[in-house]
């Protein structure tokens, strides 16, 4: 066998982490959006059980009030839709789970539909990309309800008040857009504004030094990339808002700027674009900006609009590996800690669920994570539960407070998020009853090491091969596009807005390939990354996309000069 046909050889293992596991980071800009929402969409109901003596019941509000920590990212039309496909598909986990329930009491039967019920809540979130929180949240609440004994008779009464939960989330999720109808694409285009403002300026101090250093280039490359995904996120945004109202005009007048930046960084005022973007913060009107061009109307905007996504199916495919992970990974902590006798095993599985990410390298870094956060989160409810145990109403506080915390302190750092988390997890079991703390410190922090430790065995032990599949079809994907994209640029006159769809699916296909090769390069046990395929794909499809601005007339802006 010639050389050229032989295989490439996988790489070897890789070192795991821990410099930087820990480190704690800046918030997310829209923290208190997660925060305050899961309080009011918990607190309500909570409040209500409480007055009419029904505590046990909250566990079922608890699956449709949770619903109100999604979608905080979309533009409200979008967020009507994905919030209410949220809550059904809460609704539809707790019916498998509450039925399965009623029909046997075997632990292992359970653990079995709980460990498929998360393997498929981890493949459709990641596939439609809902989150933050994902899956953890589905699985959280999906496998509590398989451990909480049921009859049939009780079930639609119990997806009712889980039902009723979730229309109220809903509601909540949506009452902002009352106030602030476009904060999500101002938000975004804020975002895109910043990013190409910081690629702008290293771009500009590194072609000032007579010689750049391999990290300063480095620094610029990624920050070109973090400005591409944060201007293609703002596109995502301002498409999915349907109508082309005035508001929405001046902010894709606004993305485009970025888009100028980043094509021509040196002839750009970083102040003026980091000016627009702290106006965009408040509730004041959009900064007016020219046209790009007289003939500028951003036509492809609609044509993009028209082409759609790609079908759940194709998108299923590549995530097989991951479900099948989390699938063995829960069961087999649910099971380890069934062997040892631990009585709510469902806290093992749900520690597995929530350790998958997209590579092996970012699992163990969430396992560390993981564990840290829940050791000292079951220290603080040692703390905590004397005041808890005053009375039910101090039980309903104390946990609308954790649940403040952890979207408080999640966007951080995961572990600093899981130190409320854990406390919450622990005193939502005692609103069927005040239980001894002993106990349940003992099982979690069990259940905790058992399920992060089997659960990073199990990503260990089934290896995702078709990361460098994906690769190769991403590098396809932006080569396709670049040339597309070329075609067009040479063309004397290209369609109405089909320059400007082009350009965006362009970037949407660099940025996919990025996002593809840092998560293969996480991974074990597989073919060598092509590195420098990527990085000449990269470099070749940004140069397109400038000479794509640069034929547009985006370039000579008022304005864009420094």
């Amino acid at each position: 066998m010639s050389m050229s046909s032989t295989a490439p050889s996988p790489t070897p293992a890789r070192r795991l982490p821990l410099a930087g596991v820990l480190r704690v980071g800046r918030p997310s800009d829209i923290w208190f959006k997660p925060a305050l929402s899961v309080v009011v969409a918990v607190g309500v109901p909570n409040l209500t059980l409480l007055a009419l003596g029904r505590l046990d019941l909250a566990m079922y509000t608890m699956a449709g009030s949770l619903c109100a920590l999604y979608a905080h990212n979309l533009p409200y039309a979008a967020r009507a839709r994905a919030l209410a496909w949220v809550v059904l598909g809460m609704l539809a986990a707790v019916a498998v789970a509450l039925v399965t329930a009623s029909l046997t009491s075997s632990a292992v039967v359970l653990v079995a539909v709980g460990a498929l019920l998360a393997a498929a809540q981890k493949a459709l979130c990641d596939a439609t990309r809902i989150g933050p929180p994902g899956p953890v949240i589905f699985a959280f609440i999906s496998s509590a309800s398989l451990f909480t004994p049921q009859t049939l008779g009780q079930v639609p009464g119990h997806l009712a008040l889980a039902a009723a939960a979730g229309a109220w989330a809903w509601l909540v999720g949506m009452a902002p857009g009352l106030v602030r109808p476009h904060g999500p694409e101002r938000r975004a285009t804020a975002r895109a504004l910043n990013a190409a403002a910081a690629y702008a300026e290293m771009s500009v101090e590194t072609s000032a030094s007579a010689e750049a250093s391999p990290t300063a280039s480095a620094g610029r490359e990624r920050a070109r990339a973090a400005g591409a995904a944060a201007v293609h996120a703002a596109w995502q945004s301002l498409l999915a808002t349907g109508a082309r109202s005035e508001p929405r005009r001046a902010l894709e007048r606004l993305v485009v700027r970025a888009e100028i930046a980043l094509a021509a960084p040196a002839d750009t005022d970083p102040g003026r674009l980091r000016s627009w973007a702290r106006d965009l913060r408040g509730t004041g009107p959009v900064p007016s900006v020219e046209p790009a061009s007289a003939a500028d109307e951003l036509l492809g905007a609609e044509a993009e609009q028209a082409a759609g996504r790609r079908p759940l199916a194709d998108r299923l495919g590549p995530l097989l590996p991951l479900a099948l992970r989390t699938a063995l990974g829960c069961a087999l902590a649910g099971y380890v800690s069934l062997a040892l006798g631990v009585g709510r095993p469902y806290w093992a599985l749900v520690t597995a669920a929530s350790l998958y990410q997209a590579n092996i390298t970012l699992t163990w870094s969430r396992g560390v994570q993981r564990v840290v956060g829940n050791l000292v989160g079951v220290l603080l409810f040692a703390a905590v539960a004397p005041l808890a145990h005053l009375g039910p109403a101090a039980l309903v506080l104390c946990c609308l407070a954790f649940n403040f915390g952890a979207e408080a302190l999640i966007s951080r750092n995961y572990w600093l998020g899981s130190i409320c988390v854990t406390p919450m997890a622990l005193l939502i079991t005692e609103f069927t009853g005040f239980q001894q703390p002993g106990e349940l410190m003992t099982d979690r922090i069990v259940d905790t090491v058992v399920g992060a430790l089997v659960g990073f065995i199990a990503a260990v032990a089934v290896t995702n091969r078709r990361a460098g599949d994906r690769i190769e079809n991403a590098l396809d994907t932006v080569e396709r596009a670049r040339e597309h994209t070329a075609r067009l640029i040479a063309a004397e006159r290209p369609g109405p807005g089909a320059l400007d769809a082009a350009r965006r699916s362009l970037a949407a296909a660099l940025v996919e390939l990025r996002a593809t090769a840092d998560a293969a390069a996480g991974e074990w046990w597989q073919r060598a990354v092509p590195t420098e395929r990527v990085l000449l794909a990269e470099r070749t499809g940004h140069r397109t996309l400038a000479t794509a601005v640069r034929r547009q007339g985006l370039h000579a802006l008022e304005g864009t000069r420094a």
